[in-house]
This record gives structure tokens, sequence and C-alpha cells, in this order.
């Protein structure tokens, strides 16, 4: 069964008077769309673009109420994309040309904000269609845009549901891929799950039943506190100025763990930022080197060490060329990957990468895997994880790395190793989650990121 999700509340206000409102209306619709043809035709992530300092200039010159509309459209738009390519097709008696990607994203922005938003179906027609007139390269089709609009407007309560049961939201090389990995079922559940907003997770230091009761949300078995919506910023949170927990995935929590006990061991942490497995290292109780290549992320990464009171010796180079003057009792390498795992946070991650990314990526973590084996010592463990949801960077890279890497040997995860892991443990002892596991209450309350996690030791 295939629920509707419901219309989102948004910080825009689409009706007031006609003069400033339809200037700053514009000027937001104008930015969703220019962002949204960033996306989709020169596949730039969604998070630069929007950030507010270094993001797109369109975006960067709203104000914030409009800059918090302009994500939700696209979040929205990203989020159900077959979806309301599918209405939109309906409506046309041919398909678009291939040139005519500015006429698509306008009515993409606006189809956004009439199936899923909380926004008058009027305001999002009309300034669709002052959008379409004020760009030289779609005022022909003005017309097209008003009639198409205003035919969606007036069948979605009939047509919306049954569009959702009968669309996968997502471009075939993904849709694919999780194909071939998942079967239909697990794929379904999957692409399903990203339908919905991910809830928020938090890793605390200690009393996770406290937190949550602070936090209004709810312990999970692995020990995180999950909240469904957040009442307030993160930083306007009980517990954040006194570094009483961070923001992780409970998946994301879950590869530091697999270390075992490491008190008073030498830890490296690999790709380190933002430092969410890093702290979790250091509360461990070990004695942790962090290493990230990008000089920005390590500072944000020792940003969030000194917010939990919390420090690591911090080390900014390629990782291919870092060359410690001892190895290292455990090693964690969390890789870069395709992201394909966090796509409800990202709904963006398939219209940007390509099967070509997950590939170049693969090899790029092979050779990481290579660099993080040589700073084990003998006896010492090495966990390999990533947020990819395929294969090609998990399941078989560890495998083809285990076979082809003389001295190393398998550290299975053994089953009620770990409290609240054994559901997403593999009968070779690896660990993977999806979007579909940890089905709880409600969608919204429910899933995890993509991980996949394994553990290895370098033989004596």
């Amino acid at each position: 069964m295939v629920v509707t999700p419901p219309r989102q509340r948004h910080s825009g206000n689409p009706q007031n008077r006609a003069g400033d409102e339809t200037v700053a209306g514009l000027a937001a619709r104008k930015a969703a769309a220019r962002l949204l043809a960033a996306v989709i035709d020169a596949k730039t992530p969604l998070d630069g673009l929007t950030d507010n300092e270094h993001g797109h200039s369109q975006y960067k010159a709203l104000d914030s109420r409009d800059r918090a509309l302009v994500r939700a459209i696209l979040v929205t738009a990203l989020r159900h994309r077959m979806t309301i390519a599918g209405l939109l097709a309906k409506r046309l008696e041919k398909p678009l040309p291939p040139n005519a990607t500015a006429l698509s994203h306008i009515l993409h922005v606006a189809a956004a904000q009439i199936l899923f938003l909380d926004i008058p179906d009027s305001a999002a027609v009309d300034l669709a269609v002052t959008h379409a007139k004020s760009d030289p390269r779609t005022l022909r089709f003005s017309g097209l845009v008003n009639g198409v609009l205003r035919s969606l407007a007036r069948a979605k309560e009939i047509e919306l549901a049954p569009a959702l049961a009968a669309t996968s939201e997502a471009p075939r090389w993904f849709a694919e891929r999780l194909q071939a990995a998942y079967g239909a079922e697990k794929t379904g559940a999957i692409l399903a799950a990203h339908r919905h907003e991910a809830p928020v997770d938090f890793t605390v230091k200690s009393d996770p039943a406290l937190w949550a009761d602070r936090l209004g949300g709810i312990v999970l078995p692995t020990g995180t506190v999950r909240v469904e919506k957040l009442q307030a910023a993160v930083t306007e949170l009980p517990g954040f100025a006194e570094g009483a927990w961070w923001v992780q995935d409970a998946a994301a929590s879950l590869p530091a763990r697999l270390l075992g006990d490491i008190r008073d061991q030498r830890v490296a942490d690999l790709c380190a930022a933002p430092g969410g497995k890093t702290a979790q290292l250091i509360l461990a109780g070990a004695r942790v080197t962090a290493i990230d290549s990008s000089k920005n992320r390590l500072a944000r990464l020792a940003q969030n060490l000194e917010r939990l009171g919390l420090s690591a010796e911090l080390v900014q180079t390629d990782l291919l060329d870092y060359r410690p003057a001892e190895p290292f009792d455990a090693v964690l390498l969390d890789a870069p990957c395709s992201s394909t795992g966090t796509v409800r946070r990202h709904p963006d991650v398939p219209w940007t990468k390509t099967m070509a990314d997950v590939e170049k990526l693969a090899a790029l973590q092979r050779k990481l895997l290579d660099r993080a084996f040589g700073l084990v010592k003998t006896g010492g463990r090495l966990v390999f994880s990533n947020c990819s949801l395929d294969p090609l960077e998990g399941e078989d890279l560890y495998r083809a790395f285990l076979a082809e890497t003389a001295g190393l040997v398998d550290d299975p995860i053994g089953a009620g190793e770990f409290a609240g892991v054994d559901p997403f443990l593999t009968p070779q002892g690896t660990l993977r989650t999806t979007p579909a596991d940890m089905v709880l209450d409600s969608p919204g309350i429910s899933g995890l990121d993509g991980f996949f996690a394994a553990r290895m030791r370098r033989a004596g």
C-alpha cells in the first residue's frame, strides 16, 4: 500500500498583496528552477548550491524565509521527480523537446508545490506563468504552463495516489542497480522509504533515555536517540551547548563500534570529518588520530570536538601519502563513496551520480583500503565502511580485497556481539543496512541510511 505523503508546510507566504510578494515569490521560484537545472543538467550537489555562505548567488540573494521555501521546493521536486514527470507528461500532447529544459524545470518547480507543499495552487500556477513570460526561452510556452498546471491542480486529488503507487522515484540506472542487488521487493521498500524525510538521530555521550525524553524522541535498539521532527534548530536544542550529543544517523554510528574494546589503543580514523566516528572512538577510550585531506572539513571536525569537550590528534593529508612513525592498533576507514545510502537526506544523489561515478569511487576505495591496511600493526583490526547501497562499493569490493591481500584475514562480526546490530548482519559476518530497515510505527520514524561495514585483522 502506498500512502500519499502529507502536504508539507513551508516558510514562504505566497498570497500577500501582489506587489512585494509577487517580486519576492517570483525570485524564489526563479532560484528554485535555476538550482534544479544545476542539479539535473549539470549534476551539481544540492547541499553546495544551498549553502548559506558558499551557495549559488541566486539562492544567497534571498532572505531566510525564501531560502527555506526554495530548499523545500527542491527537495520535494527531487524526491518525487518521477511521479511529477509522469503527471505532467499526461497533460502534454507530445513530449517536450530535449532543448526545453528551462520549461521543464519551471513546470517541475510548480508541480512540486501543487502536489506536495502547503502552498495555494493559484499562487504556484500564477508565479510559474509569470516566470515563463519573463524568460525569452519560455515566453511562447506561457499558455501551455498555465493550462498544464491548472489541469494538474484540478486532478491531483484523484490522480496523485495512483501515480505514486505506480511509480518508482529513481532514474533508471539507480533502480536497476538496486534491483540487481536487493531484488524487486526490497528495492520497492527502499524506494518507498526515499519518499519520506529522514528522522534526526543523535549519538549521546550517556543516558540515552534521558536525552530521548528531553529531545522528544525514542531510543533505538542500537542506543541511538531518534526524533521524527525537530521543534527547533539543532543549535537551540537542549544539550547542544554543553556537548551532550551530536547528530549522527543510527547506521553511521555502527562501524566505529565494530572495533570492539579499544581502551588505551592507538586508533586511526581515516577520512574522519565531520567527526562523529572520531568522537565515538574517543569516548570508547582510544587515543585517536583523525586524518582528512580537506582543510575546511578538518576545521569543522575540530569545532565539533571542541563543542563536545573531546580531543584528538588531527592530521591534514592525503591518505595515500600518509606515513606515520608507527602502525596503529586499529584503523577505521569510512571511505568516500557515491552516498546512495543517504538519498532520504539527499534526494539529489541519484540525479547527480551515475554508474561511472560508482565505478570510479569503488576504484578509489580499493586504493584507500590498500593504504589503510598498511597502517595496521600485526594483529590489529581494520574496519571498512561507507554509505553506499551498491555492492560494487561494499560487498563485492570487500570480497575482492580479502581474497587479493596477503596477510589479511576476515574477522566476522558475531551474533550478539553488539546491542541492536544482529538484524543487520549478513551470513558472511559483515554489516548491511538500508532505508527499508528499522521499521517502526510510521515511515517518518523508520529507516536507516544505507551502510556497508566489514571487519578484518592483520594476521600475526
